[in-house]
């Protein structure tokens, strides 16, 4: 690998690991089932209809 490879590829690693922090997921985050079914309970429970 010549000179000006090896110091595009640090860049281009960099680069890439710069935009990696920068971008947000759009995705909400994962609640286990667990979690879910507890939730749930607690809303059934607080609400009473």
């Amino acid at each position: 690998m010549n000179r000006n490879a090896k110091i595009q590829k640090l860049y281009d690693k960099r680069l890439k690991r710069a935009r990696a922090k920068l971008k947000t997921s759009s995705k909400p985050p994962y609640i286990s089932k667990a979690d879910r079914a507890k939730a749930e309970l607690e809303n059934s429970t607080l609400k009473p209809e």
